[in-house]
């Protein structure tokens, strides 16, 4: 009962272990910040549910992960678990015992699991309305020790126990109303290897340049690939989720970072992921603000940094999309530039306003602390960004492109004329045009248009970056600003979308070296505190959803870069 490990060990407390497709993972994380003693198999089909419990006999197991198998160990007892598809997990044991219990202890007409024998095949079924699918547990080898709570109503425990004095081995599986009783063609050391042989064939597909001095570049591409789901619900193509722990839904600018890593290796699901959100515009032309499961938000909004995500995918791709695919997306990506102009700028005004912090992305950053409808130059930035994509798009399909082109010059004249202070970019009330400087980093986003913007303005703005530079990375706001929090959120934290903009943005605008440290900086924290959503600025200490997929992308897209520089490239 030994399988070579393949891939890195990854701590299960901070990264679930699944597979790519499935809406299934196994962890201790049972809802947001909240970690169970013992792992338990979740599902993330109408949100995050754990549903059954695993915990081995006794209480000294330690557990081990990789991309292909997570192993209990207590002395010389084993069990293991590898997926045999999306939908199902088969787990074995020698020398240890286990319990699959129900998660949740009371049944109600509305909530809980129900337990029941199912005469058909003798498999024992799950069923939970939480999630509205069932989990038939089918034995393959040995026999149960034990059952309890079969047919149960109210509060009762529901478990199946598997013994630790003879192999043991099941199948889990997650379905809706019936299927064949399950059979076991496949052994289960060959599962291993076929898992194996899959991770490998992405991580060569997403990280062929990876070696010592990108250390974490198998471990980033495992969290990117672990959280991918097959299309199911709102999810209307395969899909990285931003993690499949309590963050299991694509919001509408996180995706665009897992695009362009995506894009050299895996082309289709690049592509997938730029279009997703899009797949839900309203019919003002609105993104959503988040696409999961079984909900599409549209209570805000996400900034509009899709023209400067398109332009870097494509430059990204290995064959360019075909007339049909480009006219689809310049369409999509005209009427999501249309809201921004159309419902988003006060009557005689030319820069657009945020409505909420988190339209911007940063829900909380300083820059919104006296007013929430703002004109800011980040929006203002990417918008300029997006027009100028749509007017290249425009004129690569025959269509005008004079009108994006104008009004990319009429926001860019507004912004520096509007918001500029002469070293430092302000908000504005679009009602009131009281003007308000914080020491938000949000305020030096402009930094993205690179050459875009005056050789002056590029300077000051770079000067204001390195004033948020710490030891592992640029903090949301400055350590030594009265708002700075370390566990803050945009206040303090170094987050990786602002990282890779700001990179990108110094890079074209000429400041390299400042670029180059940032990168530097940031491969190195992952390096050593993983892809948390976020970082202590001061610490470098990992924050909130500890197995965040755009923190991964962004590690896999500066560390591509610095491995092309560094030959040359």
């Amino acid at each position: 009962m030994t399988v070579a490990l393949s891939g890195p060990e990854f701590p299960i407390q901070d990264i679930p272990f699944s597979y790519r497709g499935s809406w299934l993972d196994i962890s201790p994380v049972i809802a947001e910040k909240t970690y169970a003693d013992d792992l338990h198999l979740v599902s993330h089909q109408t949100g995050l549910h754990a549903v059954l419990r695993l915990a081995p006999a006794g209480s000294g197991a330690t557990v081990v992960a990789t991309p292909t198998l997570l192993t209990w160990r207590d002395g010389a007892g084993r069990i293991e678990a590898v997926y045999a598809g999306p939908d199902t997990v088969r787990l074995r044991g020698r020398g240890l015992g286990l319990r699959i219990a129900a998660a949740a202890s009371t049944l109600t007409p509305f909530s809980g699991t129900y337990l029941y024998l199912d005469p058909l095949d003798g498999s024992h079924v799950f069923t939970s309305y939480e999630t509205g699918r069932r989990y038939r547990v089918t034995v393959l080898s040995g026999a149960l020790r034990r059952t309890a709570g079969v047919e149960a109503l109210g509060a009762a425990d529901r478990f199946l126990d598997l013994p630790g004095d003879q192999p043991w081995e099941v199948a889990i599986e997650e379905h809706e109303t019936a299927r064949p009783p399950y059979a076991a063609p496949v052994a289960f050391d060959r599962l291993c290897r076929e898992r194996s042989a899959e991770f490998a064939a992405f991580l060569d597909a997403v990280a062929p340049w990876r070696g010592a001095d990108t250390p974490a570049a198998d471990l980033a591409a495992y969290v990117l690939w672990s959280a991918t789901v097959a299309p199911a619900g709102f999810v209307t193509r395969p899909a990285v989720l931003m993690s499949k722990h309590w963050m299991d839904k694509v919001w509408s600018w996180d995706h665009c970072f897992n695009a362009i890593a995506l894009a050299a290796g895996e082309p289709e699901l690049a592509w997938h992921q730029f279009h997703l959100p899009f797949d839900h515009q309203d019919p003002a032309g609105a993104l959503p603000d988040s696409v999961t499961h079984s909900e599409v938000l549209h209570n805000y909004v996400k900034p509009p940094i899709h023209g400067w995500a398109l332009r870097h995918l494509r430059r990204r791709l290995p064959a360019p999309p075909d007339r049909a695919a480009l006219a689809q997306t310049y369409d999509r990506l005209a009427r999501w530039t249309g809201f921004w102009l159309d419902a988003r700028r006060a009557p005689g005004q030319d820069l657009p306003h945020y409505q909420h912090g988190n339209d911007s992305g940063w829900d909380n950053a300083t820059t919104f602390d006296g007013g929430r409808v703002l004109q800011t130059a980040d929006l203002a930035a990417f918008l300029v960004a997006q027009l100028r994509c749509l007017a290249d798009l425009a004129a690569e399909l025959g269509e005008p492109a004079g009108r994006w082109s104008a009004e990319a010059g009429r926001i860019r004249a507004a912004m520096l004329r509007d918001l500029w202070d002469g070293a430092r970019f302000t908000a504005r009330d679009p009602r009131t045009g009281r003007r308000r400087a914080s020491r938000s980093l949000l305020d030096l986003m402009p930094v993205t248009l690179g050459a875009d913007l005056p050789a002056p303005v590029a300077a000051a703005l770079a000067r204001g970056v390195e004033a948020h530079l710490t030891t592992h990375g640029l903090a949301t706001e400055p350590p030594d600003s009265a708002d700075y929090l370390a566990d803050g959120y945009w206040r303090g934290p170094i987050w990786a979308p602002s990282t890779v903009l700001v990179e990108d943005g110094l890079r074209r605008a000429g400041h390299t070296g400042l670029a180059d440290e940032i990168s530097r900086r940031f491969l190195a924290l992952c390096e050593k505190s993983g892809f948390a959503e976020n970082f202590d600025a001061e610490t470098g200490a990992g924050l909130r959803d500890r197995a965040y997929t755009w923190t991964a992308s962004s590690y896999l897209l500066l560390a591509a870069a610095g491995q092309r520089r560094a030959a040359g490239g």
